[in-house]
């Protein structure tokens, strides 16, 4: 197939990385991480407690360690948290490892998402309704530069698993 046999999901906060990676693992058969999920777990606190507590620093450092601690894992999907590929080396260890995809979705979108999202997320926490497009806007702009580097980018608003297995054969053909 391809490298590791590995699928990297990434995109901003809200996006559906995780939807869509459980969607997308239990199609081909392969085993569903949330870098998230995987986090809480190994720190034994919620995200929202990790950063107050901690602090975001911390938290991107043990990202990054667990993110690299599934170099020896196959056949899996991995959502990624939306700052992971903008840290340390993260962003060429998932295209060294795998296959990474991009779910884009335009700033509007995400904040139609992020409004009714009943998760709650840290470092949206001191921004209010009237301030999250402005802030996503930001944000986007400056990850852009990581998540562009993707093997594929689509369409992230309503995403067709159909389609995006018919994508991932694609690539893993060239």
């Amino acid at each position: 197939m391809f490298p590791g046999r590995k699928i990297f999901l990434i995109g901003f906060m809200g996006s559906g990385k995780s939807t869509v990676g459980r969607k997308l693992a239990a199609r081909l058969g392969w085993s569903f991480i949330d870098l998230d999920d995987r986090i809480e777990e190994k720190a034994g606190m919620k995200i929202p407690e990790i950063f107050k507590e901690k602090g975001e620093a911390w938290f991107r450092e043990m990202e990054s360690t667990i993110l690299h601690d599934l170099v020896n894992y196959t056949d899996f999907v991995v959502s990624t948290g939306g700052g992971a590929p903008c840290y340390d080396d993260n962003m060429d260890f998932m295209l060294r490892s795998g296959l990474t995809v991009y779910l884009k979705l335009t700033p509007a979108q995400l904040k139609e998402r992020l409004i009714k999202s009943k998760t709650v997320r840290p470092l949206l926490k001191n921004i209010n309704a009237s301030e999250l497009i402005n802030f996503i806007s930001q944000k986007l702009q400056e990850r852009e530069k990581w998540y562009s580097r993707a093997s594929i980018t689509i369409d992230g608003f309503e995403i067709d698993i159909s389609h995006l297995i018919s994508l991932v054969r694609q690539w893993k053909e060239q």
